[in-house]
């Protein structure tokens, strides 16, 4: 009530100026009857001086609640002059100190999962190191359980992968204060992930070819999009028709992953970008997560590589657009 009575104070002291003071003035001096008109112009402009007054008063106020673009720095009101100005900047300021905690007690958080998830990850590497030295040390000496051991191998796989891809995520919060431009070889980029994924090729019965020229030179992040290869690799094998290639090409600044497979549905293609969706054909393998997708997206919308997913008549292709960060040998 008191913020109210001190906001309207103004319109209180003109009511009082115009209709007790001026009618009493006017008749002393020769008759309200004659000079209702007069009366009538004291009135408005006094009003109008009262609007103007009070617009002056509350500019900073009327601006700042017409940005449309408001951010940290511009948040306060910069010296509230009205009671209803410093009463609104008060309730700001104390908006801003609120979220500014929530902010730091959230971010604790993130760091504080972020430490776990990389703590428990690399606890659980260790005995899948371990299985995969014993796996290899049986395949050598147990011939006769070679297939079996074989399998046991490739369980061991997925869960590096899995982990892997869960410490990626992890690590993704962090993306931008560990970028780390430099020039690289897009090929060897390519060949070495090709490498790294070379048992599962096999397993999946599937054959890589690349078509990239050995003077490509890429200038981006090297581990991120290494990261980001790898998945696209990973679900090119996971979803590709059996005993079919795998094409890596590169052409007029795009580099492309195309395979033979399954043909994703158009109503799919852009959720298959949101965190744990796994589509249906995701549905069907239950090793499917629904993060390498979305941890694809948040690497290339980092590094400033668009991309497009294509599929149809049983071809799925990946494409990023790189020709603002390649260069060639010649170059």
């Amino acid at each position: 009530m008191t913020l109210f009575i001190k906001d309207h104070l103004s319109f209180i002291l003109l009511y009082l100026i115009t209709f007790i003071c001026l009618p009493f003035i006017i008749d002393q001096l020769d008759g309200f009857e004659n000079h209702y008109g007069y009366f009538s112009f004291l009135a408005i402009t006094l009003l109008m001086i009262l609007l103007v007054i009070r617009y002056l008063r509350r500019k900073k106020m009327y601006t700042h609640l017409k940005k449309e673009n408001v951010d940290q720095a511009s948040f306060l009101v910069y010296r509230p002059h009205a009671p209803i100005e410093k009463a609104y900047a008060n309730q700001l300021q104390a908006f801003s100190s609120l979220l500014l905690k929530e902010q730091d007690a959230y971010q604790d958080f993130l760091q504080e999962q972020q430490l776990l998830i990389s703590h428990s990850v690399h606890q659980m590497k260790t005995p899948i190191s371990v299985m995969q030295l014993l796996v290899q040390s049986n395949q050598i000496n147990d011939v006769k359980s070679l297939g079996e051991w074989q399998r046991v191998k490739a369980e061991c796989d997925k869960i590096n992968f899995s982990l892997n891809q869960l410490l990626s995520y992890s690590r993704s919060t962090q993306l931008l204060s560990d970028l780390k431009i430099e020039p690289m070889p897009l090929k060897k980029i390519i060949q070495e992930v090709i490498n790294d994924l070379k048992d599962y090729f096999i397993e999946e019965e599937l054959f890589p070819k690349v078509a990239i020229a050995e003077d490509v030179i890429l200038y981006s992040d090297r581990k991120w999009m290494k990261v980001v290869v790898y998945q696209l690799l990973s679900n090119a094998i996971k979803y590709g028709e059996k005993h079919s290639t795998v094409h890596i090409n590169y052409r007029n600044g795009q580099l492309s992953i195309r395979n033979r497979g399954e043909t994703i549905p158009k109503s799919e293609i852009n959720r298959l970008f949101n965190l744990f969706y796994t589509g249906s054909k995701g549905r069907k393998r239950s090793e499917a997560t629904g993060i390498g997708l979305y941890l694809v997206k948040r690497i290339l919308v980092t590094l400033d590589h668009p991309f497009e997913l294509t599929s149809h008549d049983q071809e799925t292709t990946f494409t990023i657009e790189l020709s603002k960060s390649i260069r060639t040998a010649a170059d």
